[in-house]
């Protein structure tokens, strides 16, 4: 019986251990309200920008290559997907940085 107390004991200290260095470590990498709302602004900006720029090049194209279609609503709506499609790369590569951090904290 004296043999399982420091196996166990020595267990408990570990996962204690463990758990207070993720929990060091976690306040060494708090992030601020500054720094949540630029993310924020980052994934606002990676949309709103192409929207900006495709509804300008169709207003070009729209005053200088007459069409049936209007290349203003065309290349804004272009400008939509392509701004979300980057916003969710942008979250998804974040999502794995934080995941693996996660990851590489458990073991």
């Amino acid at each position: 019986m004296k043999e399982e107390q420091p196996n166990k004991n020595s267990l408990f200290g570990k996962v204690v251990g463990d758990k207070e260095e993720r929990k060091l470590q976690a306040q060494r990498e708090t992030k601020s309200v500054w720094s949540g709302l630029g993310l924020f602004g980052m994934i606002g900006w990676s949309i709103a920008v192409p929207i900006i720029l495709g509804a300008a090049l169709g207003i070009w194209l729209d005053k200088n290559f007459k069409e049936d279609f209007s290349w203003t609503l065309s290349l804004l709506v272009a400008g939509l997907m392509l701004g979300c499609l980057i916003a969710w790369n942008w979250i998804q590569k974040e999502n794995k940085e934080i995941h693996k951090k996660n990851k590489d904290g458990d073991e």
